[in-house]
């Protein structure tokens, strides 16, 4: 488990320094920007313009809650008369107390459907909810089976194991993918979100797009799959993962990574079977279209992607908030906040947590569109 990790992590690292160039960011690196001291935080906090002051509430995503954590702590470092409470309760809660406006901004894995962008300009005063892509990142497949810290699935196999088809490990279809592996014929113990998430959304949306044949669910924040074991939040899924051998679940990268689980390669078709790193996802965004109209920059991803190296399972976290009609209280912090997440500082800041950088091209229109949030 340990040697995978290991691995990873150092994919990670060269992979946060491959998608510097793909996506063209002009400074990336690996510093440690965890602290609220050093060289790069320091930098990062004397470069962002502060304004407005009080409380800045928001709430949603679990998927960005290391993301966050990093912004809240260089930005209030910087900017001292502004209280940043980022609540992680899940994108469906998040975006629900963004409708109720009880939020400046909601974070979410998933684009607002038209339905709550119509809701939105009950609270948007002449205007609407826009989404603003800002991190992005793999959803890495964990798993914890005791002697197999090498592990290969596609997409039919995992939409049968997660809908209660396939229920042991060594499985013949299991066994086809992973011919080298001494599979045990322990149960297995699928573990899926019991709140309404984003993750969810992008995981269901992947099995529907790259195995039609398997998934019959419908793709959505709310779990439809049968049978498997409910868990409040990434971080509940990936607790139960770490606890339990013979099991599985789906989490973003980060929190595989600290909780030190070993992850599934995904054989989508390429040549070789994809691990789940930065750079693999990087790739994947690359290849995102903005379907979004107006200010609003929703992408679309393309989940059945065989291109060589790119890794399909990888959701896009936005934060949701008015292009017009913003509070007047909140609306000069919001934007001098999200300006700074969504700029070359912000972004360096994840490099190395887990996250991949958005395409300087999206980010540079997240940043325009967030001068002119009203």
């Amino acid at each position: 488990m340990k040697l995978q990790r290991t691995n990873r992590l150092r994919a990670v690292s060269l992979g946060a320094l491959a998608a510097c160039g793909a996506l063209v960011l002009s400074a990336c690196g690996s510093d440690d920007n965890s602290g609220g001291s050093g060289g790069e935080t320091s930098k990062a906090a004397s470069n962002i313009k502060c304004a407005g002051e009080g409380k800045l509430l928001a709430s949603g995503s679990s998927a960005q809650k290391n993301a966050m954590d990093v912004w809240t702590q260089t930005y209030q470092s910087a900017c001292d008369t502004t209280q940043i409470n980022y609540k992680p309760t899940g994108s469906g809660a998040g975006i629900q107390e963004f409708l109720q406006g009880k939020t400046a901004f909601a974070g979410s894995d998933s684009a607002l459907k038209p339905e709550e962008v119509a809701q939105s300009k009950k609270v948007c005063k002449g205007g609407q909810g826009i989404d603003l892509p800002m991190v992005g990142g793999p959803i890495a497949v964990s798993y914890n089976l005791e002697g197999v810290d090498d592990l290969v699935l596609d997409a039919e196999t995992l939409a049968k194991i997660f809908n209660s088809e396939i229920t042991e490990w060594d499985d013949p279809a299991i066994k086809k993918l992973n011919p080298k592996a001494d599979l045990p014929g322990t149960k297995i113990q699928a573990f899926h979100r019991s709140d309404e998430s984003g993750t969810t959304d992008n995981f269901t949306k992947y099995l529907s797009a790259a195995a039609p044949g398997a998934w019959k669910g419908e793709p959505g924040k709310k779990w439809t799959g049968k049978g498997g074991q409910g868990a409040d939040g990434s971080s509940g899924v990936a607790t139960n993962v770490k606890q339990n051998n013979g099991s599985i679940g789906y989490v973003e990268l980060s929190y595989a990574d600290g909780n030190d689980l070993n992850t599934v390669k995904l054989d989508t078709g390429a040549k070789d079977p994809v691990e789940a790193t930065t750079d693999n996802a990087s790739k994947a965004i690359a290849d995102a279209k903005v379907v979004g109209q107006g200010k609003d920059l929703a992408l679309e991803l393309n989940y059945r992607t065989k291109a060589p190296g790119a890794y399909p399972i990888t959701l896009v976290t936005y934060e949701i908030a008015c292009d017009k009609g913003n509070k007047k209280e909140s609306l000069e912090a919001t934007k001098s906040f999200l300006k700074y997440t969504a700029g070359e500082d912000g972004q360096k800041a994840l490099a190395d947590k887990g996250y991949a950088p958005i395409p300087e091209e999206i980010a540079a229109k997240v940043r325009s569109t967030v001068d002119g949030l009203s």
